[in-house]
């Protein structure tokens, strides 16, 4: 049976054939951290093994705690600088760094070393917090925002990377689910260490505190890697030859194999797109703004310019030709973009929301906010289970997105301030564990498409299209939220002046303060409904899409493979997939490895 088809054509698991790696790719040769990450795993021993996965656990914990607190102290600063409805403006372009900043750091991990690529995540981390912390407006705080998402993005996907790199497919999204089961801890905790730091020390210790928790947590990682890639320097295993280049021409070379160019155009046309629509509520003119106007069409104009860099004259493009061929890669993108802009519709202002509405504690409101968090974790682990056993992914993957847009479904009823308390939560955990099958399932498969010297970028780029696909969500958001919020206040509050209608706006506090009963907050609750009302529906509509699409993703085996395309292990020896191997080329050894 041939297995031969041209470079970038998609493996067709169904179909039986698998695509070869051609040559001639530019970018496809391996660069130095992953020829480093092979050859550190010859002198990995017993304990320094040991080291690298609590270094992993830390990392991953310290991840957690940060997701599950800081996202609740922006309220609170855009309340104190009176400007609650800039938190979509904020979270849109927290969202297109963390979205960019994915390949920038896999570049680097691959360019420099997975080490390296920590110690930039960490300076990011630290700096970005202290920034935030110390802030006296609230574009400072932006700033700032803006500075440590790099830090989290990073830290986010070299766990991820780290992970494909130690583990075969058929582990690895039970590995991956399990390094994020901090996340149900963290969930409880993390919504006192929040609710707390709220009511005492107050938002910006809440920020502070990470510029001294993460380099603790981070440190023993660091320094397994980093003593890792040394010893195998010294131990001449990564066979690297003296580079004769001058130092102006290293810097073009790291540049170019960065694709710094690209990057920006993605960001900049990304931003300059979005940002708009949660601008233009408070942009004197509003549409008629030539601000606006000139922004939109600048980014619209640069998205084919994007693309023409990417495709015409990138050496080292950041989605590489072969990945948009790979009907794997482009089908997950799909799926994981449309999913994001359907949870970001929602999610946005539901913090917001639930503090308004419901009569609840600040400690249960934020407990309410993780629900999803902690039912998408758990059904992660699940689903990674079902693939240790059941060595596919699509089945699973579909269930998963079935359940999610049942719960965005529920959602559209249960938003009501008349709402029974379980059935809000019950639309948050069924949103939840249909995201953690699907979330699981999407990375996994990616990374089953592509030889090992693309894992690193393959994972950046979907995470990259996914939270480009988070930003449009949260732009979505805004745009509804800023365009019928004040409309919808006056609506139900013509009795107040317009003073008193712009801080309702503009500071949650001042309605959430007043008892139930209270005309002003029965008149918010309205105006709130009114409005998630509107980002409910859209948020269920968006939903359908990744369903649709799934259908069509390949359904890999999932064996003892690194991955799917090359079907070695992680020594480099060849192993069977039943998906391109015929019963005669079995061996006793590839008949066992399946069981």
């Amino acid at each position: 049976m041939s297995t031969h088809k041209s470079e970038g054509s998609s493996n067709d698991p169904e179909s039986g054939n698998a695509p070869s790696i051609s040559a001639d790719s530019q970018d496809i040769v391996a660069h130095k951290g992953v020829k480093l990450v092979e050859a550190t795993h010859k002198v990995y021993g017993k304990y320094s093994k040991w080291f690298l996965f609590i270094g992993l656990g830390l990392a991953a914990y310290i991840y957690s705690l940060d997701g599950t607190t800081t996202w609740a102290y922006l309220i609170y600063a855009a309340s104190e600088f009176k400007d609650h409805g800039l938190i979509s403006t904020i979270q849109v372009a927290q969202a297109i760094i963390i979205a960019v900043g994915k390949p920038v750091i896999a570049k680097v991990a691959d360019v420099g070393s997975r080490g390296s690529a920590y110690m930039v995540v960490l300076i990011f981390y630290v700096v970005g917090y202290i920034v935030i912390a110390s802030s006296q407006s609230l574009s400072t705080v932006a700033g700032g925002v803006i500075i440590y998402a790099v830090g989290y993005t990073g830290l986010q996907l070299l766990t991820q990377i780290i992970i494909a790199d130690i583990t075969t497919l058929k582990w690895r999204g039970l590995v991956s689910g399990l390094i994020s089961m901090p996340f149900i801890i963290n969930a409880f905790v993390g919504a006192n260490v929040s609710a707390n730091v709220v009511n005492g020390a107050g938002w910006r210790w809440g920020y502070g505190m990470f510029a001294i928790l993460v380099p603790t947590a981070l440190a023993p990682l660091i320094i397994t890697l980093v003593w890792a890639e040394r010893k195998a320097k010294k131990l001449s295993l990564t066979d690297e030859t003296p580079s004769s280049m001058t130092f102006f021409q290293k810097v073009i070379d790291v540049g170019e194999r960065l694709d710094v160019v690209g990057l920006i155009l993605i960001g900049t046309s990304v931003a300059l797109i979005l940002l708009p629509l949660t601008l233009r509520r408070t942009a004197k003119g509003g549409w008629q703004n030539p601000s606006i106007i000139a922004m939109i069409v600048v980014g619209c104009v640069l998205l084919p310019v994007t693309v023409i860099w990417d495709v015409y004259y990138a050496k080292h493009p950041v989605i590489a030709r072969r990945f948009i061929k790979n009907r794997t890669v482009a089908i997950v993108c799909l799926i994981g973009a449309f999913d994001f802009v359907s949870f970001y519709i929602s999610n946005t202002y539901l913090h917001s929301f639930v503090i308004v509405v419901k009569p609840w504690s600040l400690v249960n409101a934020t407990y309410f906010s993780q629900t999803q968090t902690v039912s998408l974790t758990v059904f992660a682990i699940a689903a990674g289970l079902g693939m240790r056993f059941m060595r596919r992914a699509k089945p699973l993957m579909i269930a998963g997105l079935v359940i999610r847009l049942l719960g965005c479904g529920l959602m559209i009823h249960s938003r009501g301030a008349n709402a029974s308390d379980a059935e809000i939560v019950w639309s948050q955990l069924l949103q939840g564990i249909g995201g953690g099958m699907a979330a699981v399932t999407i990375q996994v498969s990616a990374q089953a498409s592509v030889p090992h010297v693309d894992v690193a970028m393959v994972t950046a780029v979907v995470l990259l299209i996914t939270e480009i696909g988070g930003a449009i969500g949260g732009a979505i958001a805004g745009a509804v939220w800023t365009g019928m919020m004040p409309d919808r206040l006056a609506h139900y509050l013509p009795f107040a002046t317009q003073a008193e209608r712009d801080l309702l706006y503009g500071d949650l506090r001042y309605a959430s303060l007043r008892p139930r009963g209270d005309p002003v907050r029965e008149g918010v609750i309205l105006a709130y409904d009114d409005v998630m009302k509107i980002l409910t529906i859209l948020a269920t509509v968006f939903a359908v899409l990744p369903l649709i699409i799934s259908l069509f993703v390949p359904n890999w085996y999932l064996g003892d493979q690194q991955n799917a395309v090359e079907n070695k292990d992680l020594s480099g020896e060849k192993v069977h997939n039943p998906d391109v191997d015929s019963p005669v080329d079995e061996t006793p050894q590839s008949v066992a490895s399946r069981s």
